[in-house]
């Protein structure tokens, strides 16, 4: 009998199927909002703006969920949270390197790279620092801090955060 690399989720089933539970509530929700008349559902479907800060919110959500299951310590979370943003000391080298540097840390390819890595080597203990790092993507995304164009610190895919002229 072949041996789970996820021993947290075939050992803590009694904290999966809350994880689950929650998901599909979460997911339901916001599902409900998108679909169903109201305020939401008027223009959000041609606002990518508003999708992508949903969309990051899920992956807030998810990530906060899925750290509680492989029971990461909280205190390693709050004091890593916002390391990715340390990327933005890129922009001391000028504004391509600034982008290039901050695109690079808030992109989901490196925390899945991650995942596989730590899913191939059975390194789980790497687990934890890819949700951390997901968790501020998402924190990002939801808060309408996009991914950077090297015109300026403001422009972001998701629209200009600033009125700066």
């Amino acid at each position: 009998m072949r041996r789970s690399p996820w021993p947290f989720l075939t050992a803590r089933s009694d904290l999966v199927r809350p994880v689950v539970a929650t998901s599909v509530n979460l997911l339901s929700a916001v599902c409900y909002l998108l679909f169903c008349p109201g305020p939401l559902s008027s223009g959000v479907f041609t606002r990518p703006e508003i999708l992508l800060r949903i969309e990051g919110a899920f992956d807030l959500a998810l990530s906060l969920i899925f750290f509680e299951a492989i029971q990461g310590n909280w205190l390693l979370f709050i004091l890593l949270l916002l390391v990715p943003d340390l990327a933005m000391l890129g922009y001391l080298g000028g504004a391509r390197m600034g982008t290039v540097c901050y695109n690079l840390a808030h992109t989901l390819a490196g925390p899945f790279l991650i995942v596989a890595y730590a899913y191939l080597m059975k390194s789980l203990w790497l687990l934890p620092y890819a949700l951390i790092w997901t968790a501020h993507i998402g924190l990002d995304r939801m808060l309408g801090f996009g991914l950077k164009y090297p015109t300026r610190f403001g422009d972001t895919h998701l629209g200009r955060m600033t009125d700066e002229k």
